[in-house]
């Protein structure tokens, strides 16, 4: 009997690391803080890039399919190293700071 809880015990294990691994990231607070103060003057608080600065550097709006359909990695590459007229954040921003950004990014494309 203890070989069969030891295997199910196991199994459990493994299916909650796969389905926590397997989970993509979610904004939180910080993250949304972070876009308020870094990002929201380009790209606007609801990502659409109409802001008098957005326009003047033709931010991107979060919610086209174009955007949307980006990677995790592109847009990590993006936050990190920049893009035309956007700064990289590399050197200022810790990785899970950019992995945030990336969820919160995720979350206004949606709205």
């Amino acid at each position: 009997m203890s070989k069969i809880m030891f295997r199910i015990n196991g199994v459990v294990a493994i299916l909650g690391l796969a389905l926590a691994l397997g989970v993509p990231a979610r904004a939180d607070d910080a993250s949304a803080a972070l876009y308020k103060s870094k990002c929201a003057g380009c790209h606007g608080a609801d990502g659409a890039g109409q802001t008098a600065a957005g326009k003047a550097m033709k931010a991107p709006d979060f919610h086209d399919p174009d955007v949307r359909k980006m990677s995790d990695a592109d847009l990590t590459a993006i936050i990190s190293m920049g893009k035309n007229k956007m700064p990289g954040y590399a050197k200022t921003m810790k990785p899970e700071e950019i992995k945030g950004l990336v969820a919160y990014v995720r979350e206004l494309g949606k709205k």
